[in-house]
């Protein structure tokens, strides 16, 4: 699959990556249909954010169509039209389920990582550094919300 890479300060590329698999059975592979960027996406341009890698996938607060679900999953079908943010959360938590999702604490493989910049961890983010998980492809479907089919997107088709 094509996606954004980053290789350095300054420099991102639209390379061809592996395609994700399943990692755990709460996990959903999604077909990106939309993207956006933010913010926090220039403070991994400007190379201010630390533990990237070159050849890291960019990219999170996406929207697409559910195309692989892992065998725990109960909430997400294939063909499901979803929004992502890039808050990854597992939902069983203290956190999650104080709805305190930014705040995981099982999301973040990496948490002693951002413990020691930041004096605390939060939750694994998408697309986000090492330090935040470093991740880049299925996640738990907790994190997914599906888009009634009443709610037009005005996404291309290919």
């Amino acid at each position: 699959m094509r996606a954004l890479t980053w290789h350095g300060k300054n420099d991102i590329r639209c390379d061809t990556v592996s395609d994700p698999k399943i990692q755990d059975g709460r996990d959903a592979i999604i077909k990106v249909t939309a993207c956006a960027i933010c913010g926090s996406d220039l403070h991994l341009f400007d190379g201010v954010m630390p533990s990237m890698e070159k050849g890291d996938v960019l990219g999170h607060e996406t929207m697409g169509e559910v195309v692989e679900v892992g065998s725990e999953n109960k909430k997400l079908k294939v063909g499901d039209r979803v929004v992502v943010p890039f808050t990854i959360s597992c939902g069983e938590c203290f956190f999650c389920k104080k709805g305190f999702f930014s705040g995981c604490e099982r999301s973040n493989p990496n948490h002693k990582m951002a413990e020691k910049l930041w004096g605390h961890s939060h939750a694994g983010l998408f697309g986000y550094s090492h330090m935040l998980g470093g991740y880049a492809e299925a996640r738990p479907s907790s994190s997914a919300c599906p888009i009634p089919t009443s709610v037009r997107s005005r996404c291309r088709r290919d």
